[in-house]
């Protein structure tokens, strides 16, 4: 694969993608809901953040992409400093996951602290919603990319997207093309 990526199974092998080098399987770490794989970056602060959510019904696919970002947003304690930049359709021909009814990307900003500090980091969120109606499940992959780092963040020393190993949005781009689906059993 390109950059020496792998292809790597997610959710127990029900689904596989091709993830970026230098990549750290968190739940190595501690414990991960079953609905969520998450990884972080051996040596920036990013991560990368899959999850299946319930399909969000009776929302156009834009409003629900919007809909996914201000969750996490609440979830970061950001919201009155999260915004979004731009929400756009990915071309459901490029993609491996045929399963998938639709799909969009949206871009943002957060400003989030991490640990429960006062010192806010802003990070630059890409986020892919693929829909799967046929199975009632939002797939959002999530793609936290630091850009400023505060000095008294506990995150000041670890490298920041500048760094040469750092994953790129081409990076995030093969993760969403070679998504695909094995079991669908996962959707219970």
């Amino acid at each position: 694969m390109a950059g020496g990526a792998d292809r790597r199974p997610l959710f127990g092998g029900a689904f596989s993608a091709v993830l970026p080098t230098n990549i750290q399987d968190i739940s190595d770490l501690r414990e991960i809901p079953d609905n969520q794989e998450v990884f972080a970056h051996a040596a920036t602060d990013q991560s990368i953040i899959v999850e299946l959510l319930e399909y969000q019904e009776g929302m156009s696919d834009p409003e629900a992409a919007r809909y996914h970002f201000e969750d996490v947003a609440a979830s970061n304690d950001a919201q009155s400093a999260a915004e979004v930049v731009s929400v756009e359709p990915l071309p459901l021909a490029q993609l491996s996951l045929t399963s998938c009814s639709s799909a969009w990307a949206l871009t943002g900003h957060q400003r989030v602290s991490k640990f429960n500090e006062e010192a806010q980091n802003t990070v630059m969120m890409h986020m892919a919603l693929l829909r799967i109606q046929q199975h009632a499940t939002d797939l959002l992959v999530t793609f936290n990319d630091p850009v400023a780092i505060h000095p008294a963040s506990s995150s000041t020393g670890a490298e920041t997207s500048g760094n040469t190993s750092a994953w790129t949005l081409d990076d995030f781009h093969r993760l969403l093309l070679s998504f695909q689906l094995h079991d669908p059993g996962v959707f219970g």
